[in-house]
């Protein structure tokens, strides 16, 4: 699932490669993808991209038309979505990719790119609005930690009282935006807290640990996408994790053996040594 800092970079590339260029033409191949009815696709044509930003885990890509209006085109990529870059878009409409082909936006100058879904269910979505917080999504996300509203103090008072395991409670969009199951497990072995322990019975150093690791671990992995180009964030993400999808792996740490526990439908990755005392979780 692509996270705050890979989404940050698309938005970051689609900025650099889509701003003063006019919308050509769009085309919603998977009537599902789009969750708004008007405006229309046809709507976008003839306005010009002012800029692309993340919004969690989603972007908003912001357009203007001559009257100066803005209509706003929110992507959230699901668990499998995400955007493929052509300096020349393809004319028709079969997929340039091995993923599903959910939407095409050609733009003036030739180029354009796809927003693709490679997962089982396509769950990428796209709404039109004139607002991102008429999205339901953006409107209840949470505090974000590459925000400048993220402190110890912040962090500390989502947690307070939580009774859900700390897993669990960072990759809940309403209360931290950006964070996936991934960086999860990451930030919980930077901070060496096991995955299973309720965020209410962290002690006070623990929380500031774990405020710590959640801000240096999604910071210092958005400044490592700096640049990547999108057919290469995921490999780079993958190549720099240090626990998830590493089981059966040395940790990086203590070398111990690194562990999966599967709880709910998912997994997590974590190291005895560093986060459960030596405890395995079952």
């Amino acid at each position: 699932m692509p996270e705050s800092p890979e989404v940050h970079e698309l938005a970051s590339f689609l900025t650099a490669h889509t701003t003063g260029r006019e919308v050509r033409a769009v085309d919603v191949l998977l009537p599902k993808a789009l969750k708004t009815q008007h405006p229309m696709p046809a709507d976008l044509v003839g306005r010009r991209i002012t800029g692309v930003s993340r919004l969690g885990k989603m972007i908003d890509i912001a357009t203007t038309a001559a009257s100066g209006d803005t209509l706003h085109v929110i992507v959230h990529f699901g668990h499998d979505g995400w955007v493929l870059w052509h300096d020349v878009a393809p004319e028709g409409l079969m997929r340039a990719g091995e993923a599903t082909l959910m939407a095409r936006i050609r733009l003036s100058d030739g180029s354009g790119f796809d927003l693709t879904d490679a997962g089982q269910w396509k769950a990428l979505s796209i709404h039109l609005v004139a607002n991102p917080a008429d999205v339901p999504a953006v409107a209840k996300l949470g505090l974000d930690p590459l925000g400048d509203e993220f402190d110890t103090a912040a962090f500390a008072g989502i947690l307070a009282n939580r009774k859900k395991q700390i897993k669990a409670l960072l990759q809940d969009q309403t209360s931290f935006a950006g964070i996936g199951n991934a960086y999860s497990d990451e930030i919980l072995h930077a901070a060496k807290i096991s995955p299973v322990t309720h965020a209410a019975s962290l002690s006070p150093d623990a929380v500031d640990r774990l405020a710590d690791a959640t801000r240096d671990v999604l910071a210092e992995a958005t400044s490592a996408r700096r640049g990547v180009p999108p057919s290469e964030l995921r490999a780079t993400k993958h190549a720099a994790l240090r626990v998830h999808r590493k089981t059966g792996a040395a940790c990086p740490v203590c070398a111990d053996e690194i562990r999966e526990y599967t709880f709910s439908g998912a997994a997590a990755q974590y190291c005895p040594t560093c986060q459960t005392g030596g405890a395995l979780l079952a």
